[in-house]
């Protein structure tokens, strides 16, 4: 018969896998959409050599599955509740841990003194959604948006964004996502948006947080 540490010991495993910001980097970016090894690679910065061991390790914890298509090994969460336990780790960390809210602060540090660049809860996007009153701005890369999206949303990636303002109404509210509470790239299409005349603001999560909430995605 096991014994309650045995049990706990395998739990453990979990943990262990957790403990590396490079296998939640993987985990962040794999809550996007499925990818081989090059693609995680790439979006990391590892070596593919030690993206294939962080991904071992997180294959042996049932973090991430794994099949093959030709001749490369495409990977995925096993698991939508694997961003919900992430979600978690980072609230933890951020009402537990001062360095956490010394590292948000400096991540989004630009000037907003009076709170225009303030984060949109999800209670309130799903308001605006459900009322008609905002328009949704995907600012991820094409292929993520391609593998799922918010309803509706309009997908200019970052490095696009002057050159598509045609898509983008100056007479209604927007809210600009991307992959997550910590991304950028969201945060970076509202500064410049802003300054270009657009009533925009951030969702404070993002397209994976909105999944594994049960939200509608597309």
């Amino acid at each position: 018969m096991a014994s309650q540490q045995e049990l706990l010991d395998t739990l453990a495993q979990v943990g262990r896998a957790l403990g590396s910001g490079h296998r939640l980097a993987l985990l962040q970016r794999l809550a996007q959409a499925e990818a081989p090894v090059e693609v995680l690679a790439a979006a990391t910065g590892l070596t593919v050599g030690n993206t294939s061991q962080h991904l071992q390790q997180l294959r042996r914890a049932g973090l991430v599955t794994a099949s093959r298509s030709g001749k490369q090994m495409i990977y995925r969460l096993t698991d939508e509740r694997i961003v919900i336990l992430m979600g978690l780790l980072r609230q933890i960390a951020e009402t537990n841990l001062a360095e956490m809210e010394r590292l948000v602060s400096q991540l989004f540090s630009e000037e907003d003194a009076a709170g225009a660049l303030e984060a949109v809860s999800r209670n309130e996007l799903l308001e605006g959604m459900e009322s008609g009153r905002v328009v949704l701005l995907d600012v991820r890369p094409e292929e993520e948006f391609q593998a799922g999206h918010l309803p509706e949303a309009i997908n200019i990636p970052l490095e696009q964004l002057e050159a598509m303002l045609n898509r983008l109404p100056l007479d209604r509210d927007i809210v600009a996502y991307c992959r997550g509470p910590y991304c950028v790239l969201s945060h970076e299409a509202v500064v410049r948006l802003r300054q270009l005349g657009y009533r925009i603001r951030r969702f404070e999560e993002g397209y994976p947080e909105w999944k594994a909430a049960g939200l509608p995605v597309i």
